[in-house]
C-alpha cells in the first residue's frame, strides 16, 4: 500500500431521517442498515482499507461517539479517532484533520468520505480514488467524485463541469444547490451535471493552503496548535479552541472560492442512503417487491413496503402498499414512503409529546 495515502471518515452525523433506528445516541452509521452483517461505518472502513494503510485512516466524529467507533473498529487506536468537542460543520474538522496528517506526512494525499454511503463496485471506487490521488499528487488541485444522475433528484446538490471531452477528470464550473424538479430536469438535459456525492480528495498541502487563502481566521486558529497535534497536548488545545471555529461547511468555506476544482464522473453505483426510501431502493425485494430487514414477513396483497424489526419478529401486512414499517424497542413507525421527509418532524413531535 502507498504510505502517502490517507483517509478521513466523516462519522459525526445523526441520520434523523432513519428514526427510530437512528437516534442521537446511536446514529445510522453504527447500524447494519442493509442487513449485511456489517454496519455502515465498518463497510466504509473496509472499502478504504483495501488500498489505504490501516494506520492512515482517521475517523472524525463527535466526542459522544468515541466508544462506539472503537467498539466497531477495534483495529483503530484512540489517536485515530479525531473528536469534535462541539458541532461546527465540515470545514473546521477537515482542516483539523488535514493539519494533523500534514504534520505526520507533508507528502500525504487524503480522501474525505462519509461513513454512511452505499457503494456497489468497490474495485471501481478504488480505481477512481487512485486516479484522483495521482492528479492531486502532481497538481495543486481539489478533486471530487460526481455521480451521473439517473433521474431529476431534488434531494442532492449538483456539480456543473466543463464539457471538454478530452479530459477524464473534468474542470468544475460551479457547485449548484439542491434544485426544484424543473431545474433538476434542465440540469440532466444539459449533460454536464453530476450529483455531488460529498467525496473529496486533495493533498494536505493544497487543502491547507486553500484554507490559508480563503479562510485565514480559521487557518490561524487551528494552525496555532500545530505543535500540540499528535502529542498529549492536542486534546487540551482542541478543548479550548475548537468551539471558537466558525460553523461552516467545506462547500461554502473552500469549494465555492477555489478555481482549481476537478470532478471525476464515478464509475461505480452510489447511494447516499439518506432516507428509508433510498434504503428500500438498494435492498433485495421479495416476490411482492417488499424489502425486509430482520423480520419474517407475511404479505397479503401488500407491495412496495420496507419492513425492519429485530430478532426475526413475524410481521403481517395486509392490503398495505408503499409504506415504511419500522419496529425498534418501544417505538413503532408506520409511515407512507411518500412522506418520508416528514420523519424529522415526526421525531420532534414524539419528543414533545412523549419525551422519547
Amino acid at each position: 500500500m502507498n504510505s502517502n495515502y490517507y483517509a478521513v471518515i466523516m462519522a459525526g452525523g445523526i441520520g434523523s431521517r432513519f428514526w427510530p433506528v437512528s437516534t442521537a445516541e446511536y446514529p445510522k452509521q453504527f447500524h447494519d442498515m442493509l442487513g449485511s452483517g456489517s454496519t455502515l461505518i465498518q463497510k466504509t472502513f473496509n472499502r478504504l482499507h483495501k488500498f489505504i494503510p490501516k494506520e492512515n485512516i482517521l475517523v472524525l466524529t463527535n466526542e459522544s461517539y468515541n466508544d462506539l467507533v472503537l467498539e466497531q473498529l477495534p483495529m483503530l487506536t484512540q489517536e485515530q479517532v479525531v473528536l469534535e468537542p462541539a458541532m461546527r460543520n465540515t470545514a473546521p474538522c477537515i482542516l483539523y484533520a488535514a493539519l494533523k496528517i500534514k504534520k505526520s506526512n507533508p507528502n500525504a494525499v487524503m480522501i474525505v468520505a462519509p461513513s454512511d454511503h452505499w457503494i456497489e463496485d468497490e474495485n471501481a471506487f478504488e480505481n477512481d480514488v487512485k486516479q484522483c490521488f495521482a492528479k492531486c499528487e502532481n497538481e495543486d488541485v481539489l478533486c471530487t467524485l460526481g455521480v451521473k444522475p439517473t433521474f431529476p433528484n431534488t434531494g442532492f446538490g449538483y456539480i456543473e463541469f466543463d464539457k471538454n471531452p478530452a479530459a477524464e477528470i473534468k474542470k468544475v464550473n460551479q457547485f449548484r444547490e439542491k434544485p426544484d424538479y424543473i431545474t433538476a430536469k434542465e440540469f440532466i438535459s444539459q449533460g454536464n451535471f453530476l450529483w455531488n456525492a460529498g467525496i473529496f480528495m486533495w493533498s494536505v498541502k493544497t487543502i491547507v493552503d486553500a484554507f490559508k487563502a480563503f479562510q485565514p481566521e480559521q487557518y490561524q486558529l487551528f494552525n496555532s496548535g500545530i505543535e500540540a497535534y499528535n502529542t498529549p497536548e492536542e486534546k487540551k488545545f482542541i478543548a479550548k479552541n475548537y468551539a471558537l471555529a466558525e460553523n461552516i461547511s467545506i462547500d461554502y468555506a473552500i469549494l465555492e472560492h477555489s478555481k482549481s476544482i476537478y470532478v471525476l464522473p464515478a464509475t461505480f453505483d452510489w447511494n447516499d442512503l439518506g432516507t428509508w426510501g433510498s434504503l428500500y431502493d438498494k435492498l433485495d425485494k421479495n416476490e411482492s417487491s417488499n424489502a425486509v430487514v430482520g423480520a419474517q414477513l407475511l404479505d397479503r396483497n401488500a407491495s412496495g413496503n420496507i419492513v425492519r424489526t429485530k430478532n426475526d419478529k413475524v410481521v403481517v401486512l395486509d392490503s398495505l402498499d408503499d409504506f415504511i414499517v419500522v419496529d425498534k424497542d418501544d417505538v413503532l413507525l408506520i409511515c407512507p414512503k411518500e412522506k418520508e421527509q416528514d420523519i424529522k418532524v415526526i421525531l420532534n413531535e414524539v419528543k414533545d409529546k412523549f419525551g422519547k
